[in-house]
């Protein structure tokens, strides 16, 4: 019987010859596999048309006018090719005065430009009175609900999140130090804007005052209403007080940093918005980079910062006239 047996087995070699070329297809299989579905998940982030890294600090660039920018000859790619040049992987471009993102067809352009280019593009919705309830907010979430229905019309080339200017600080009776009376109706404007993007699958990021950080322990919690807020960091130099470049960026260091550290202190919520500093052109001039440079340097490790933004695109505009 064991005869009969041997004579129906293999000889060695074909028999580890076989087992080799076994493991040989199944190695292959799956490496098939795990390239198709790689493969797959590449076609649905190219689909769903935003950039998908994650993980990078942000970089921004506000765009005011965004309709004269985009209707402008070339405007898309010019724009485009002053983020790449600057080191800019989102921007912050303002719909129409009406706000909704006419017209269309050059805002999706836009979007799909840049999105090859993996840049961001927020909606920028402004408001000086959206604080308090009624007309003034619902004006705002109108705006929002705009921005939103341009995505649907537009699923290939989506907003990738709304950008928040509200400004109740401007108006008369909300200036001076200390005074955040329009704190309460802010937080929740930003509440509502936020409900809204959530539900949509967008991010929610919006421009805030350094005297909103100044605040006690309960005025703060406004870091918990949005998950990210941009700090217009404004006026800490000028290119004619006779300050050397380092003299500039060592005022920066001390005043982020300070701004950084009273924001947070005392909150302990897991969900506390992610912080970027913001830098405009007439305080630095030509020097701006080199202080958002700076900034990334100092900061790259601090948990609660996520990067810095630049304001404005219009002052490069200017120039290049």
């Amino acid at each position: 019987m064991r005869e009969a047996n041997r004579s129906r087995e293999f000889p060695r070699p074909i028999a580890f010859t076989l087992r080799t070329i076994g493991s040989r297809v199944l190695l292959w299989t799956l490496r098939t596999i795990v390239l198709v579905c790689a493969s797959s998940f590449s076609s649905t982030a190219r689909d769903i048309g935003s950039p998908q890294n994650n993980t990078a600090l942000h970089h921004g660039l506000w765009v005011w006018k965004g309709p004269s920018v985009v209707e402008s000859p070339n405007g898309a790619e010019l724009l485009r090719d002053f983020c790449r040049s600057n080191d800019i992987n989102e921007i912050y471009i303002s719909v129409s005065a009406h706000g909704d993102a006419s017209p269309d067809d050059r805002f999706a352009h836009l979007i799909d430009l840049l999105h090859r280019s993996n840049i961001r593009v927020e909606a920028l919705v402004s408001s000086e009175n959206a604080d308090e309830p009624g007309k003034h907010r619902e004006k705002l979430l109108d705006h929002v609900r705009a921005v939103l229905q341009f995505n649907r019309s537009h699923s290939a080339n989506r907003f990738d999140g709304i950008h928040l200017d509200i400004e109740p600080q401007q108006r008369p009776e909300n200036k001076g130090p200390g005074n955040l009376r329009f704190l309460p109706g802010l937080v929740d404007a930003y509440r509502a804007a936020r409900a809204l993007a959530e539900t949509a699958h967008i991010t929610i990021n919006a421009d805030i005052q350094n005297k909103l950080l100044k605040g006690d322990l309960a005025e703060r919690r406004i870091l918990s209403s949005l998950p990210r807020l941009t700090l217009m960091l404004y006026e800490l130099s000028s290119p004619n007080d006779g300050d050397t470049p380092e003299k500039q960026i060592e005022k920066l260091q001390a005043a982020s940093q300070k701004f950084l550290d009273i924001a947070y202190e005392g909150l302990h919520d897991p969900n506390l918005a992610k912080m970027i500093i913001g830098l405009r052109t007439p305080d630095y001039g030509e020097g701006l980079p080199r202080m958002l440079k700076n900034l990334d340097e100092t900061h790259q490790a601090n948990p609660h910062y996520l990067g810095w933004a630049r304001h404005a695109y219009g002052d490069v505009l200017k120039t290049a006239r």
